[in-house]
């Protein structure tokens, strides 16, 4: 049996509800995943299925923002993890640097409010602790993408939903 198959068959014993909000808080997918399986898969409303994904979302953003300092500063002493955070802080500053110090803050914003892939809530909370942007700064800012996104998100899902319904009407 496939990890794939694991987690849907584990999903399947979960409330919907809950399901959504575990899926949105699952880094890659985040609520760019969990809004089209709620409202499809599950049949789920759509304003609900938003609020849970949102909720589910925000969730490891606060235990990020909190937690990547004190966590990455135990890490580092290790020899491996110091690599790897020296190689992470470089890469987002190289490829960051420029957008952050032309739009500040709102560029965390504007990177979550995009649902593309590894543009969600996660990869904005290692670049705020890359930038030593401030907790309430940096969750205002996140907070907002994921509002944003999760609209995006929701009205894309539910104009595909009608699109498909109009094509499949003519077989």
């Amino acid at each position: 049996m496939s990890i794939q198959d694991l987690l849907i068959q584990w999903l399947s014993s979960v409330p919907s509800w809950l399901s959504t909000i575990l899926l949105s808080t699952v880094p890659l997918g985040e609520l760019r995943f969990s809004i089209p399986v709620a409202i499809t898969i599950y049949g789920m409303d759509p304003v609900m299925v938003y609020i849970l994904a949102v909720i589910g979302n925000l969730i490891p953003v606060i235990i990020l923002l909190v937690y990547l300092e004190p966590v990455s500063q135990y890490l580092r002493r290790f020899k491996i993890f110091d690599i790897f955070f020296t190689w992470l802080f470089e890469r987002t500053r190289v490829k960051h640097t420029e957008r952050y110090e032309k739009y500040g803050t709102l560029a965390l914003t504007f990177f979550v409010a995009i649902p593309l892939p590894v543009t969600g809530a996660w990869t904005a909370c290692v670049a705020a602790f890359v930038f030593g942007i401030k907790f309430t700064n940096a969750l205002l800012a996140i907070s907002l993408g994921v509002l944003i996104a999760g609209i995006i998100v929701t009205l894309v899902t539910l104009m595909g939903i009608d699109v498909i319904s109009f094509f499949w009407s003519f077989n």
